[in-house]
């Protein structure tokens, strides 16, 4: 395809990193946006590079309005206009009982996965109806189908990012621009490390296909929908997952 730019959030490792690297593969410039491992960041666009793709490393706070314009402006300078959003960042995502959860909890899940997308999206909208392009990819969870207990500080924040992809969807259809949600089941990663035995075999006892996921299985997803076969796709959530999540 014609070079255009993506930018990913939270991809200096784990599902952001595997993105990064898919979507460069598929021809797509790349900027991996982190917010302090910088060296998790380099490596990741090194791999880039040494596969022959185009990519930068964008250190910027995605919760932050300032930050993120600067950041967008920055990126444009090294690479152009962003012509993609994967709102994949996150942060801490403890687990505690419904009477230890305060508002502040739920804040900082809302700070990730509804404000984060909204400062970005404003940062590139006037641009991308010039241009009348434009597509914003969601890395949701499918906690918002299952409910997980001690998590709802975690499933509210996701539940409302689906709420953000029909929304948005609808509104900008008009101007072509696509809004989709990719919702993974649990998919070990980094910081996953250490985590028992027994509890990944529950997980995959309770999965129809009985294994765990890969970061490249959801990197999948997210290309196709990145991809012009997916050019008549929007407002809709796929889920990569097994099965977990079968009614």
């Amino acid at each position: 395809m014609t070079e255009k730019i993506a930018l990913v959030t939270g991809a200096s490792r784990g599902l952001g990193a595997e993105i990064a690297r898919g979507l460069a593969a598929d021809g797509w410039a790349v900027a991996v946006n982190y917010h302090a491992d910088t060296a998790g960041a380099e490596a990741v666009v090194a791999s880039i590079h040494a596969a022959g793709g185009r990519a930068v490393a964008a250190r910027f706070d995605v919760t932050d309005e300032a930050s993120v314009r600067d950041g967008l402006a920055t990126i444009a300078a090294q690479l152009g206009p962003v012509d993609l959003i994967v709102n994949n960042a996150t942060g801490p995502q403890p687990m505690m009982p419904i009477m230890e959860q305060s508002w502040e909890h739920h804040l900082d899940q809302l700070r990730f996965f509804v404000k984060a997308p909204l400062l970005l999206l404003h940062a590139v909208l006037p641009d991308w109806r010039a241009r009348k392009v434009g597509r914003v990819i969601h890395i949701g969870s499918e906690v918002i189908d299952i409910g997980n207990s001690n998590f709802a500080h975690y499933v509210s924040a996701k539940g409302a990012m689906l709420g953000l992809t029909r929304s948005w969807a609808s509104e900008l259809g008009p101007e072509g621009i696509c809004v989709n949600l990719v919702a993974p089941g649990w998919i070990p990663v980094e910081r996953h490390a250490g985590t028992p035995e027994q509890e990944y075999a529950t997980y995959r006892s309770l999965t129809p296909l009985r294994r765990q996921g890969s970061p490249a299985d959801v990197a999948g997803m997210v290309r196709f929908l990145a991809s012009p076969a997916a050019d008549f796709i929007t407002g809709q959530t796929f889920s990569v997952n097994g099965g977990r999540t079968l009614a």
